[in-house]
């Protein structure tokens, strides 16, 4: 049986205007370089099985062929 995992990070950025951002290169930049204060923090680990993983690959919007499994999630176990 494959072993998955999903890690959940949690950024917060202190600035003094509104935060917004198109992608993590953006994001790296101001906390890193620019203008805004920021840390991220492990927030959630957790081993998954392949239904789940498909599931998760499904709401971010990637294919679960991904990890190479259908969209029910056989094939990674």
């Amino acid at each position: 049986m494959r072993t998955l995992h999903r890690t959940v990070i949690t950024v917060d950025v202190l600035s003094d205007h509104p935060f917004e951002f198109d992608d993590l290169e953006d994001l790296h930049f101001a906390i890193t370089s620019g203008d805004c204060s920021g840390r991220w923090v492990v927030t959630r680990t957790e081993q998954v099985d392949g239904r789940r993983m498909a599931q998760l690959l499904l709401e971010q919007g990637s294919d679960p062929d991904f990890f190479g499994q259908t969209d029910d999630g056989e094939g990674a176990d």
